[in-house]
């Protein structure tokens, strides 16, 4: 995956694109901006080295589930991301 993200995280840190928000129901009806659930889902675009004794787990590319609320937005590039420590992740998928 091309990453030309010139920001790198510290630590157990990571910096995850989170995936769109469904647009429309299963069933066709369509989910107006103010009912929209925050993913929870998203692909990680750059990783920290880990903690000295705790090497990561995840790595660019891997698809991850979190929790609804980890991690902090930030922008890069006009690009909004979220920024959290490798343990809000709940799973690589």
């Amino acid at each position: 995956m091309a990453n030309n993200l010139q920001t790198t995280p510290l630590h157990d840190r990571v910096i995850v694109k989170p995936a769109p928000a469904d647009e429309k129901t299963k069933g066709g009806i369509i989910i107006p901006d103010t009912a929209k659930e925050k993913p929870q889902r998203g692909i990680i675009l750059a990783a920290g080295p880990g903690k000295k004794d705790e090497p990561l787990t995840v790595k660019s590319g891997d698809t991850v589930l979190y929790g609804k609320y980890a991690g902090t937005e930030l922008q890069i590039n006009g690009e909004a991301l979220l920024i959290m420590r490798e343990s809000d992740i709940l799973a690589i998928i």
